[in-house]
């Protein structure tokens, strides 16, 4: 008896190891789009489904046919061993982002994890043993398992939910054949979280769409004057000079346009390095006040600094300006004529530098989408005015690569001010800042 136990163990041990290598192979196939990230963890996981699995899909003679999921494991065989691949599959299953489910042939769920537990959050208690159809209605997910349990690997297939927010995932299914054998035993799907990504690549549209038509104003107006002019009207004294002026103007925004979208690429790729050091901010106003006097006399603006003689901030100084220039620029530009912008500074847990201006204020409704590249309250004011739509992202960005933040708060008809806020000092161990991405 004690000789079949032992050569009983080696067959087993044998078997378990042949599951987990052929896990790890079936996660090679199934897992290969992200093989360059996270290869170790889906392999390490799909080779303790593969070991799972194998125990939940080829049961002994004897056993409960109906027994299913994470509790089948103890007491068959060698318990303690049992338990310790339990133990093990759990915890690793559990700290994973991506929704695991595996299913047997009669479609019910034998292994979930937490990821997929809460993408299915409408359906109360355990998923184990349960029939997938009354986990969920998705035609998708059922089609993709049904398929997978006929032989068929699918993936890319988009699943969405609607829980307390909308999420996206993309599901990945494929058939289990463990074992050696020819034949499905089960199905295991992974979900893949891809609502970020699909935001950035909704983002990344719109973009570019803004990016067009912001361009393709400007190149319309140069064509058409470009041909006037070659139509004879560049030997025309009363006009020629006026057309050459406005090509000049819109080649002028073109450029302005170009440079803020390389500037605002740079800083959210991470590529601008924030050197932070002592600035006396007063002086630092009073310059950029100076580059931007001529246009506020244009409009009659009163320029006011009331950045006390001592104050100082710890900021990379010509980050901080550019900040300030497009804060105090716009505050002109969308300003009353003969109104007053104000630049202020308080200091205790944080720097905080304000720029308030008289103007007619942000209604309500656009203040959330301020910051956004390309949003303009008044579109044909801004264009006229010569905005690029990007100078407040540029700021949000910049903030954020001091580790601060910028605000605004406005009512309409009332002015607005807007709000830098700045760590006080340098994060202890740090002499640098980096962008946020960085």
């Amino acid at each position: 008896m004690g000789s079949f136990r032992a050569e009983d163990r080696r067959a087993g041990a044998f078997a378990g190891t042949a599951l987990l290598v052929s896990g790890a192979l079936f996660a090679a196939l199934l897992l290969r789009p992200l093989l360059n990230t996270r290869s170790i963890l889906a392999l390490l996981v799909a080779a303790l489904t593969g070991a799972l699995a194998g125990r939940l899909l080829f049961k002994p003679r004897g056993s409960d046919s109906d027994a299913v999921g994470l509790g089948s494991l103890d007491g068959e065989g060698d318990p303690g061993a049992a338990a310790t691949l339990k133990r093990l599959f759990v915890l690793t299953l559990s700290g994973m982002r991506e929704g695991v489910l595996v299913i047997d042939r009669d479609m019910r769920v034998v292994v979930s994890n937490d990821a997929a537990r809460n993408l299915f959050a409408y359906h109360t208690g355990p998923l184990d043993s349960r029939l997938l159809n009354d986990v969920t209605q998705n035609k998708a997910i059922y089609s993709a398992f049904l398929d997978a349990l006929r032989g068929k690997e699918r993936s890319g297939i988009k699943v969405e939910t609607y829980g307390a927010e909308r999420r996206v995932y993309d599901l990945r299914a494929a058939p289990l054949k463990l074992g050696g054998r020819d034949e499905t035993q089960g199905a295991i799907g992974v979900f893949f979280d891809i609502t970020r990504l699909e935001r950035l690549e909704r983002v990344r549209q719109e973009f570019l769409s803004n990016v067009s038509h912001e361009l393709r104003t400007p190149l319309t107006s140069i064509r058409a004057f470009a041909e006037t002019l070659e139509d004879g009207a560049i030997d025309d004294p009363e006009n020629n000079r006026r057309f050459v002026d406005i090509i000049g103007k819109n080649a002028t925004r073109m450029q302005s346009l170009v440079d803020d979208i390389l500037e605002l690429g740079a800083i959210e790729a991470g590529n601008v390095a924030i050197e932070p050091s002592t600035v006396q901010l007063r002086t630092l106003v009073a310059e950029v006040f100076a580059s931007l006097a001529r246009r506020a006399e244009a409009r009659g603006v009163t320029l006011v600094n009331e950045v006390g003689e001592g104050a100082h901030v710890y900021a990379d100084s010509r980050r901080l300006e550019q900040m300030l220039t497009n804060l105090v620029d716009n505050a002109v530009k969308f300003n009353r004529d003969g109104g007053t912008v104000w630049v202020r500074h308080t200091s205790a847990a944080h720097d905080e530098i304000q720029v308030i201006d008289t103007g007619e204020g942000v209604p309500s409704e656009h203040i959330e989408r301020l910051f956004e590249r390309f949003y303009r309250v008044d579109k044909a004011r801004s264009r006229e005015l010569g905005g690029t739509g990007l100078g407040l992202a540029i700021v949000k960005h910049l903030a954020r690569a001091h580790e601060g933040e910028v605000n605004v708060q406005s009512r309409f008809g009332e002015g607005t001010t807007f709000t830098i806020r700045l760590p006080a000092r340098a994060p202890e161990g740090k002499g640098r800042f980096n962008s946020p991405d960085e």
